[in-house]
């Protein structure tokens, strides 16, 4: 297929910029993002959208009396390495919102994209939507983004380009057209309230508020744009076809990492992100009547409890993958600001330490149960969220002289995570059993007992609860102490991202469905199970009003993880489950204005704190209609067993005798399909 359009190229003024750093000491110019646009049609099948002789058109955006930039409070960061430098980058704006342009590819035919030249020589001449500049010195400035307004048209050129031949020999089933169904009124309703909920800056959307209630007279932060509540946001838009607000999203949140972090005159480390952000309106500074649209983010300092939110950079990593899997657009992944960004989350948490485990240390608070809930140190939901952000990243990271020491330590983490996880983490019957068995206070290298767990820790409930058939990963592990509570979205991503063994992640859904009536009930999923009562809550929660028994994040049911449960759901060749558990949500979610979370130990009652209009509510309800519609766009989120991986082993680097590796043990475990 070798049709070809026309792109209109114009020449605009400057209208909007933005503060940011960027690491280079050579001057490039990339190729143009956007003049290789893919799009995903939300039917099962990808298909090109641009036809012979098509013309894109650029539509102006207006905004009288604004300036977009930095907040006046904040300033970027810099660094003594000279070649730290400047970089300019011109944009174009558009107002079209969810336009679908350009050629779609299927996402193993645009890989392709990875072998492209970014040297200058080979983009001299061209003339694209963005260029990047890169000057050399050592008086180092910061990255300047200007954003082109479209209003005045100066001069006009066209440039033709080819479709790119696709090979559909390996695609099957994607181009058999489908009968589309008719959209019911609940799938319509959700998609005008998502549209209802974007946030624009600078006339570009950027993201979605975190609820838009209507009858809420004080939104705390639920005015705000937060990086882990946007995902299932911009998975429905990506799979709508609607990658701009997406692009918009990761590019400045990128830029608000580098910003100056200071919580009582402390500076956490640059690779934070923030765990949310507003767009603020506020007055120019010298000049009269006019105002400045500013980007306010929240790196802890005002949330409650003053946590840091360690899962959103692992989360940006994870959509940053999803967007160039759906678009095809591979080329935002290789840009030097996204490559640095992806380095700097990494080196944070890669950072050594006094830890004797691969898994992460973190406070209580530092992820989605945002508030005290004895998840303190290694809980499974951020060993999952880290291990499928350490595969990504291994997936993306443009390996050169300067990488190549990451990349080693990406593999080594995620072998020796997933071992460390599948040994200690998972519990069965079987298991179960053997701690009950355990001997305690062991001193040797061969001890069984590794990290001292005393078997009345069991719970006696739990022992009466776990199937026959099944299992799950536990919550936390620390030196004496076992977390046995069923933590959903950990276990979930244990499964997307093959964490877990294709045996174990099988085991999770097994128990899932025995277990029906206790993590399902009346609505679709309980965050943990069971929930702390009675001495256990007060001690734990520090009896906390909002977390009582079966209520927010003590075994309250988040209608948000029925995405990534429908994810896991596909992946695992069981979508019959998730249906079931989409239809049960249908049922009620609508009629009770789209909670964001339900109460009582079967989710029969709406959230007693709970605001109404939740957008990731509405957003993980489409997206989880979108992937059972389109099953084959679920392989492009999730990740299947990779064993080379578990042939990488720090073990059998060491000569000493002592170290005995039990990772054959592990291995032992692999089904192969």
């Amino acid at each position: 297929m070798n049709s070809s359009g026309h792109i209109g190229i114009t020449t605009m003024k400057p209208y909007c910029r933005v503060l940011t750093g960027c690491r280079n000491s050579s001057i490039f110019k990339f190729p143009s993002s956007k003049s290789n646009h893919f799009i995903a049609d939300n039917s099962s099948k990808f298909q090109s959208h641009s036809a012979h002789g098509r013309r894109f058109q650029s539509f102006s955006v207006q905004i009288l009396g604004k300036k977009c930039g930095a907040h006046s409070n904040r300033r970027a960061f810099s660094l003594s390495d000279p070649s730290w430098s400047q970089i300019r980058v011109y944009r174009s704006c558009s107002g079209v919102r969810g336009g679908r342009r350009g050629v779609l590819v299927i996402s193993n035919v645009a890989s392709d994209f990875r072998k492209h030249s970014t040297s200058v020589e080979s983009h001299v001449n061209e003339k694209g939507f963005e260029s990047i500049y890169i000057n050399g010195g050592l008086n180092v400035k910061p990255l300047v983004i200007e954003r082109i307004e479209r209003g005045h048209l100066e001069e006009e050129s066209s440039l033709e380009f080819k479709e790119p031949e696709v090979n559909f020999d390996h695609s099957e089933g994607l181009n058999e057209r489908k009968v589309e169904r008719e959209v019911p009124e609940i799938e319509k309703e959700a998609w005008r309230l998502l549209r209802s909920a974007v946030v624009d800056y600078c006339g570009n959307p950027v993201g979605t508020v975190a609820a838009n209630d209507p009858g809420d007279k004080q939104p705390l932060n639920y005015d705000q744009v937060f990086i882990r509540d946007f995902v299932p946001s911009a998975l429905a838009f990506l799979l709508k076809g609607e990658g701009e607000i997406v692009k918009n999203f990761l590019l400045h949140t990128l830029q608000l990492q580098s910003w100056e972090k200071t919580v009582d005159c402390y500076s956490p480390g640059q690779g934070l992100m923030p765990a949310s952000f507003k767009v603020r309106t506020v007055p120019l500074d010298g000049s009269d009547g006019a105002l400045e649209e500013v980007l306010d983010p929240d790196f802890g300092e005002s949330a409650i409890g003053r946590v840091a939110p360690v899962d959103s950079g692992l989360w940006w990593i994870i959509l940053l993958r999803a967007y160039g899997k759906i678009t095809g657009d591979y080329a935002l992944q290789q840009r030097v600001d996204v490559q640095t960004g992806i380095r700097l989350i990494l080196n944070l948490c890669l950072t050594d330490g006094f830890d004797m485990f691969p898994t992460l240390l973190v406070t209580d608070g530092s992820c989605m149960i945002d508030r005290r809930m004895g998840i303190h140190g290694h809980p499974l939901e951020i060993q999952a969220l880290f291990y499928s952000a350490l595969r990504c990243s291994h997936e993306m990271l443009i390996v050169n002289d300067g990488t190549k020491n990451l990349v080693q330590a990406i593999n080594s983490r995620l072998s020796a995570l997933s071992f460390h996880i599948r040994e200690y983490y998972w519990v069965d019957i079987k298991k179960i059993n053997e701690i009950y068995r355990y001997k305690t206070e062991e001193y040797s290298t061969e001890a069984i007992n590794k990290f001292n767990i005393y078997p009345d820790q069991i719970p006696t409930c739990l022992v009466d609860w776990i199937p026959d058939e099944g299992g799950y990963l536990i919550g936390n592990l620390q030196p004496a102490h076992m977390d046995f509570r069923f933590f959903t979205l950990g276990n979930l991503w244990s499964i997307i991202s093959s964490l877990g063994t294709a045996k174990q992640n099988e085991g999770i859904l097994n128990l899932i469905e025995a277990k029906w009536d206790d993590l399902v009930a009346h609505m679709p999923l309980k965050i943990c199970y069971p929930a702390m009562e009675n001495e256990e809550w007060r001690i734990i929660t520090g009896s906390d009003p909002k977390n009582t028994p079966w209520s927010y994040h003590n075994g309250g049911s988040w209608p948000t993880l029925l995405w990534q449960f429908t994810l896991a759901c596909i992946k695992m060749g069981r979508p019959e489950l998730a249906r079931k558990a989409v239809a049960l949500a249908e049922e009620r979610l609508s009629v009770d204005h789209w909670p964001e979370y339900y109460d009582t130990r079967n989710g029969r009652f709406i959230g007693k704190q709970s605001r109404l209009y939740q957008t990731w509510t509405i957003a993980g309800f489409l997206t989880s209609k979108m992937l059972l519609d389109n099953p084959e766009m679920a392989s492009l989120l999730a990740w299947e067993e990779d064993y080379e991986l578990l042939e990488i082993c720090v073990c059998a680097l060491s000569k000493n005798g002592r170290k005995k590796c039990s990772r054959s043990a592990a291995r032992s475990q692999i089904v192969v399909q």
